[in-house]
């Protein structure tokens, strides 16, 4: 960094700090906007020239980044080898041991308790790819030293940003590298439990085979709102992951004599494997999958289809091999038998209107299932549709013809189970579940292909009609004897809970109250049905962020957030298996897995929560539920009065997703660079749960954490006090909101709003004698009085406010926004004026395909740069296609080379590089916070 640019960023830091000594939250103006107007100044002055503001946004950038690495290593407890073994062995001797002072467990009771599935880390593909690949392999990478506190000095790069967003491929292979290294990690589990068994029964420990946690990954495999990934992209990756798993297996075993012919069989399946993958067409083309089917089918018996045609050979090979090669083999087929032919088990997902749409085509069932009045008849035809239905044959010829996208999807699943892999059930998801009839259709749909017995019915409830009626939902299924029958049969009942569009709609702290509150229900449920001996399934489907429910200091405490001791012990009491299943969702969640130590640390922590004791929990929390009703009640009141306030629309929609890149390969119409029209958001469910989150951290405000806060805390000033100091279980949802405000400024905040009022810009305009000035003011003042943003917005930031004030009184130490974070905001708001300013110098030019001078001021308003920038590179054309440089076989006239030399070089690319700073800034934002959305 240049001396001068260092010399101000030292002024603009101890300037910023001072706004943050100086707790004023009554202000009438906004501290954060007079220090973004000197950034301003200086800017316009050429005190601070542009190359010193990206050395800045550069220098800030990287701070943020070597805090959260050296964040993410707190977060594991220090990925240290030392500690991490030491857990692992603590976890192994427990089972053995329960009681230190007691003698260790039969064999039988350590084999039931290694032998069943208790956890599973699930690897999706939400759209959270936020950084490019190196950045976050060189976050992982810092992590993995286990910094004591923030590294002084972190990699280089000019950006942190991605080129674009990652394609359905890149997000495969980055999920299934963090999936491989979570296998390793779990090799390195199983072999200190068969270890620890080893000493204690020598002669039979050969004889597990552990299984207690597994890998699990729906890349791929997720429909739910996409119409880019069809049945023979799924297909084709499910293909890959079976050759991942006998490749691990082929380089796990080849170095052990005894086990010639375990590894013959295993590279045939491989040749085999290759084959069917080279062969898997990339379109609905029939004669590439009438070819695509002789290869899978003719070859399926040699690429195997069954984990189990290798059991015998490998209990032979172990039988016979050497104590050391015993052990390596009794590893290998622990994680082969754990996860069957694949690296992970198989999610499909798709949404419950796509099964409605189904019944309704095949069996005439036009009622709509969201009418409760309805409701009865609809589930009495689906009663009679399943008592009557005759499972039918399919092929690949019906998979080609089928239109209904739940169809598609239970035929690839049938597909995948007859020609793939035979013995490992699929989890078939369905979102936004909100009534038991969705479940018995996707019943009937499964019995209608055959596969009823070898999927994994889940609803996923994440709207707050699910989650406050989940019990009923589940009920309505239960009165099914078909439902029933088949949890009988199955003996699992699988559910998902959705912490990212629940907390956006009721808050993130009273939706996990929900959660919890139903995890209970669901057990008494089981109870009363007799359904005691079924396993339950519980996924909780989360992200990194507070506002998607990752807790924001400890994996562990996540653990002990998305699933409480009290309900754990409540299972434990009613005799009720268990297992818990987590996400780790996108480029985001995959980081905890980003190295082999981070992989370790992560699985190693895994394994201590699965295998506590659970005790009831005295937690004080419990002894007073009406509070707790009131509170989280209170709290959810707050959050849907805000969503349904017109001005938290116009803010999410202002300029906010402009502020964000694009981070995945599902599409977002939202995120459009290139439109004649401004797009605008009427409500919040018109974004999705990430983008609507990110957009949040970016405004400075956390709302889907902080919202009705302080308005339940006000109602129960001592109570709240009370159980921050006592209760564990009341002070982890509280971490969520220590964190919220540590990343939120209502300065920022109030500056972002007043940016958007016409008012300001005609002040401006009036205390302007540069006319020219004076005439851009105008410009942007007609522009943002057009867009009729001001006075929803003011509106609302008056709710916001009102309950931030109730909230710093009832906790007046609560963290804020440090002088670091405060800046970058400060920086992102001057350049977001500079680039409104540098828009209005832009000539007159007639309106082209409906762009007109009136619209390029609307879409910079709102930020949509690069399409604006598009559109005048046609406009005022300024590098001469290489074309025009051939023989036209006449003298070569004139080119008019750089006719627009000055708007290119004074307004055009200037507007580039703000915005590039702008986009930067979010990414030193997003590094404060810890995660993307």
């Amino acid at each position: 960094m240049t001396e001068a640019a260092a010399r101000n960023v030292s002024a603009l830091l101890q300037q910023a700090s001072r706004l943050v000594a100086s707790h004023d939250e009554t202000a009438s103006g906004s501290p954060v906007m007079a220090l973004a107007r000197h950034i301003g100044r200086q800017m316009a002055a050429g005190t601070l020239p542009m190359d010193q503001v990206e050395e800045i946004v550069r220098l800030l950038r990287d701070r943020a980044f070597a805090g959260r690495a050296h964040h993410i290593a707190t977060y594991l407890d220090g990925p240290d080898e030392q500690a991490v073994t030491a857990r692992m062995h603590a976890v192994a001797r427990r089972i053995v041991q329960p009681d230190p002072d007691d003698s260790p467990v039969p064999i039988a009771r350590f084999r039931a308790a290694i032998e069943r599935s208790r956890f599973a880390a699930v690897f999706t593909a939400h759209p959270t790819f936020a950084l490019a690949n190196p950045v976050y392999e060189a976050l992982a990478e810092l992590a993995s030293t286990n910094p004591t506190a923030p590294p002084a000095h972190v990699p280089s790069f000019l950006t942190h940003r991605r080129v674009g967003p990652p394609t359905l491929d890149e997000e495969f292979t980055l999920a299934t590298q963090a999936i491989m290294r979570g296998r390793t990690a779990l090799d390195r589990l199983n072999a200190i439990l068969l270890s620890e068994a080893r000493t204690h029964w020598p002669q039979l420990w050969s004889t597990l085979v552990p299984r207690p946690i597994i890998m699990t990954s729906w890349v791929g495999y997720d429909t739910d709102g996409r119409t880019d990934i069809g049945w023979w992209d799924t297909l084709r990756l499910r293909l890959r992951m079976k050759q991942l798993q006998l490749g691990r297996l082929h380089d796990q075993i080849k170095d052990t004599p005894v086990a010639n012919d375990l590894l013959t069989r295993v590279s045939a399946a491989l040749d085999a494997v290759g084959a069917q993958i080279t062969a898997c067409p990339t379109g609905p083309e029939p004669e590439a999958i009438s070819r695509f089917a002789d290869v899978l089918i003719n070859r399926s018996t040699e690429a195997l289809t069954s984990s189990n045609d290798l059991a015998a050979t490998f209990s032979e090979a172990i039988d016979a091999a050497s104590p050391e090669d015993k052990m390596t083999l009794a590893v290998a087929r622990a994680g082969f038998m754990a996860h069957g032919l694949s690296a992970a088990h198989t999610h499909t997902r798709l949404n419950a209107t796509q099964l409605h749409n189904i019944a309704r085509q095949r069996l005439g069932i036009t009622d709509s299932p969201d009418i409760p009045a309805q409701r009865r008849a609809l589930i009495s035809r689906m009663n009679e549709a399943l008592e009557n239905v005759t499972p039918v044959e399919i092929d690949f010829g019906s998979l080609l013809m089928e239109q209904a996208s739940a169809g598609r999807l239970m035929m690839t699943v049938r597909q995948i189970l007859r020609h793939i892999d035979r013995t490992s059930p699929i989890r078939f998801l369905i979102a936004e579940t909100e009534t038991g009839y969705t479940l018995l259709t996707a019943l009937w749909l499964a019995r209608l292909y055959g596969v009823e017995e070898m999927i994994e019915i889940s609803p996923l409830f994440e709207t707050q009609e699910a989650l406050e009626n989940g019990e009923q939902i589940i009920e309505e299924a239960l009165r099914s004897p078909h439902w029933r029958a088949y949890l009988q049969r199955t003996r699992k009942l699988s559910l998902q809970f959705g912490f990212s569009d629940s907390g956006r709609y009721v808050g993130q702290l009273a939706a996990t109250y929900l959660i919890e509150r139903l995890r209970i229900k669901v057990c008494d449920l089981l109870r009363k049905w007799d359904l005691a001996f079924v396993e339950v399934i519980l996924f909780d489907t989360h992200g990194e962020s507070i506002g998607r429910g990752a807790h924001p200091w400890r994996l562990a405490d996540r653990f002990d957030y998305l699933s409480p001791p009290h309900a754990r012990a409540r299972y434990a009491r009613a005799g009720i298996q268990m297992r818990e299943e987590t996400a780790f969702q996108g480029g985001d969640g995959y980081l905890l897995f980003g190295t082999q130590p981070l992989a370790d640390a992560t699985v190693s922590i895994i394994a201590e929560h699965a295998f506590a004791a659970t005790p009831l929990d005295r937690d004080p929390v419990y002894d007073e539920p009406d509070f707790s009703a009131d509170f989280f009640s209170t709290i959810a009141n707050g959050m849907t009065g805000l969503v349904e306030d017109p001005g938290y629309a116009a803010l999410l929609g202002a300029f906010g997703p402009s502020l964000i890149d694009k981070t995945g390969s599902r599409p977002s119409a939202r995120q459009s660079d290139a439109s004649s029209t401004v797009t605008r958001i009427k409500h919040p469910s018109q974004l999705r749960a990430i983008p609507n989150n990110a957009i949040l951290q970016q405004l400075a405000w956390c709302a889907n954490t902080l919202q009705g806060l302080g308005t339940a805390a006000a109602r129960h000033p001592e109570t709240f006090e009370k159980y921050l100091a006592e209760s564990p279980r009341f002070r982890r949802a509280m971490d969520f909101a220590a964190h919220a405000l540590a990343h939120s400024d209502h300065g920022v905040l109030r500056g972002v709003i007043r940016l958007l009022d016409p008012d300001l810009w005609l002040e401006r305009a009036t205390t302007q004698s540069d006319p020219a000035r004076q005439e851009a003011c105008l410009t942007l003042m007609h522009g943002l009085e057009n867009l009729d943003f001001w006075a929803s917005t003011q509106a609302m930031f008056r709710r916001i406010q009102s309950d931030h004030l109730a909230l710093r009184r009832a906790w007046p130490d609560a963290p804020r926004m440090q002088p670091d974070e405060l800046l970058l905001h400060a920086i992102r708001i001057a350049l977001i004026e500079q680039i409104w300013l540098h828009s209005t110098k832009v000539p007159y030019f007639s309106p082209r395909h409906a762009f007109s001078r009136d619209m390029l001021t609307l879409k910079v308003l709102c930020l949509e740069v690069p399409g604006v920038l598009g559109e005048l590179e046609q406009i005022f054309p300024y590098r001469a296609d290489s074309g025009f440089d051939l023989d036209f076989h006449e003298p070569h006239g004139p080119r008019q080379e750089g006719t627009y030399r000055r708007e290119y070089t004074e307004i055009f690319e200037p507007m580039q590089r703000l915005f590039q700073m702008v986009r930067e800034i979010s990414t030193g934002v997003m590094h404060h916070v810890g995660a993307f959305g």
